[in-house]
């Protein structure tokens, strides 16, 4: 694995969805848990943005989230993992707020514990600190943006409008990585479910806050049978 200069900055990985759609196959662990070639997603997602410079990183955990704390309690080498848990489902931005005392730094990633999009993380911080916003987000193309929802940007980069479905077709969607500045957590009420998608996001675009980087690698969604079958194809 390249290992790059360290990023200054933690990395938030999303795992405490139940992965209800996936559990016909995957039924005996949380679905970041999922193996895929041996090894468990979410650990080749850590490592995989441990190879652009990222050392500390704070998993998000509800469901069967004993099964996370449990394999990371060990010292992974180089790395600084802690775990944070829900006791109920707060949905993306509330388990992010839910886990803001564990952020250390003035900007962090998030990523889904679910998705991967391979972008070049490095890249990616630049480009939040070069727009000045307080958030971005990586989109990539999709052949049918409406199984995902669409983003529109101005020319710019700055996002005008995010929506979870949309008419079928070609476009740029949401691929579950961001960048925030934690004062944008601010705005997320403590305790209760709150997402990043409907509810946080938004908020900031109404600001003209939040930025797309754009790229043209794939999303591969492991939520689904097809989906976790595909990724453990391509990947």
């Amino acid at each position: 694995m390249k290992v790059n200069p360290e990023i200054a900055m933690d990395a938030v990985i999303l795992c405490g969805g139940k992965g209800t759609r996936l559990q016909s196959v995957v039924s005996d662990r949380p679905k970041p848990m999922a193996a895929l070639n041996d090894k468990p997603f979410l650990q080749l997602l850590i490592e995989y943005a441990a190879g652009f410079g990222f050392k500390r990183f704070i998993l998000a955990a509800g469901y069967m989230g004993d099964v996370i704390e449990k394999h990371f309690s060990g010292a992974v080498p180089g790395l600084d993992v802690v775990v944070s848990r829900e006791t109920e489902p707060l949905d993306t931005a509330g388990a992010v707020k839910n886990a803001a005392a564990l952020i250390r730094t003035p900007q962090f990633l998030v990523m889904n514990g679910d998705s991967i999009c391979r972008i070049d993380l490095r890249s990616f911080v630049e480009f939040h600190f070069s727009r000045g916003g307080r958030a971005s987000v990586a989109v990539a193309r999709a052949a049918d943006a409406g199984s995902f929802g669409s983003i529109t940007r101005d020319s710019g980069g700055r996002i005008l409008s995010f929506r979870e479905k949309a008419a079928a077709g070609a476009g740029y969607v949401n691929a579950g990585i961001y960048i925030l500045d934690k004062t944008a957590l601010d705005a997320v009420p403590p305790g209760v479910r709150y997402s990043l998608e409907r509810d946080l996001l938004p908020a900031l675009i109404s600001g003209g806050e939040v930025y797309g980087y754009e790229t043209e690698s794939r999303l591969f969604d492991i939520g689904t049978p097809e989906g976790y079958r595909e990724a453990g194809e391509k990947l």
